[in-house]
């Protein structure tokens, strides 16, 4: 067969929501590619994760991390790369990510980024200029006592435009807005600055009541496998209860089991409800981008993907 060159730099972006098998679906996809490399020009493919827990160290179970059996040999970029004690902002990720996509780009490799932190996915592919302000530790530390709904009424007086476009539920954004709110008196239209290369979007959407099924499967599963003991263990090594709310959803709600504020039945139902509403908030941030391939058949997407690498 004759060998078609790349003409323009590729980055393939695989979301959805949680539990609805990125990961996996990353790893198939990087296989393919690496299968078929003679004829797109290309020498294989790696995956960067797009989560904002996912980049830190001994957070694992609770945050899903495809483990090193799950990777299949397929090289992973931004798992690991921080302390749970230390802040790692959007803008180091930003940094960090595009450095790795531009030395795999410069080898000859297809950089597939995976994750389901949307805002994380913009500001590595739309190049999302994020205002360099630095961090207000008393500021920070007043307002991580306030829920998000007082956090949210707070911004909305501030800035009303950014209000209109924050998730109402995410504590550590509601937190910066403010901070920037306080530090230039409004958030700014965020600018961008685009990477310079051709992008497929691929998001894969499930069944409500499928994915609200494996949500419910996972738990359990989780549970089970030692979860609630990572989190012990993360604050035994210096991770603080108050870190523990900021990360949400599973270290959050176990939180407050191990300290005591809510029952193991109580932690185990309203985390289990917390899950389903944030995927649901990651479907209609998804649902905006309106650039995203959703999956229906899987089978034809490997088809899909080849001709998009050999354009």
């Amino acid at each position: 067969m004759k060998k078609i060159g790349v003409r323009r730099n590729k980055v393939i972006v695989i979301v959805g929501p949680t539990a609805s098998g990125k990961s996996d679906f990353a790893v198939k996809i990087a296989k393919f590619i690496n299968k078929q490399r003679k004829t797109i020009s290309t020498n294989s493919a790696e995956i960067i994760s797009a989560d904002s827990r996912q980049i830190y160290r001994g957070m694992d179970i609770g945050t899903g991390k495809i483990t090193k059996k799950e990777m299949s040999g397929i090289p992973h970029h931004m798992l690991d790369v921080s302390s749970p004690t230390s802040t790692f902002t959007v803008s180091h990720y930003q940094k960090k990510g595009r450095k790795i996509i531009s030395g795999l780009i410069k080898k000859n490799k297809i950089p597939i980024v995976c994750g389901g932190t949307g805002f994380y996915v913009d500001a590595l592919i739309d190049g999302t200029v994020i205002p360099d302000v630095k961090p207000n530790k008393k500021l920070r530390d007043a307002l991580s006592k306030k829920t998000t709904e007082e956090l949210f009424t707070i911004l909305f007086k501030k800035d009303p435009e950014r209000a209109k476009t924050i998730d109402k539920k995410n504590l550590v954004r509601l937190i910066r807005a403010i901070e920037i709110v306080e530090a230039l008196g409004k958030v700014p239209e965020f600018k961008k600055n685009p990477l310079e290369a051709d992008i497929l979007f691929l998001g894969i959407s499930l069944p409500l009541y499928i994915l609200s099924k494996r949500i419910e499967d996972r738990l359990i599963k989780r549970l089970k496998v030692g979860m609630i003991n990572e989190i012990k263990k993360l604050h035994e090594k210096g991770v603080s209860w108050k870190k523990m709310e900021q990360f949400g959803l599973e270290y959050r709600y176990i939180s407050r089991f191990l300290t005591k504020k809510i029952t193991t039945d109580e932690m185990e139902t309203q985390l289990l409800s917390e899950i389903k509403k944030y995927a649901k908030r990651q479907m209609t941030w998804f649902k905006k981008n309106k650039r995203i391939h959703w999956i229906k058949n899987k089978r034809d997407i490997k088809q899909y993907i080849l001709q998009f690498l050999k354009k």
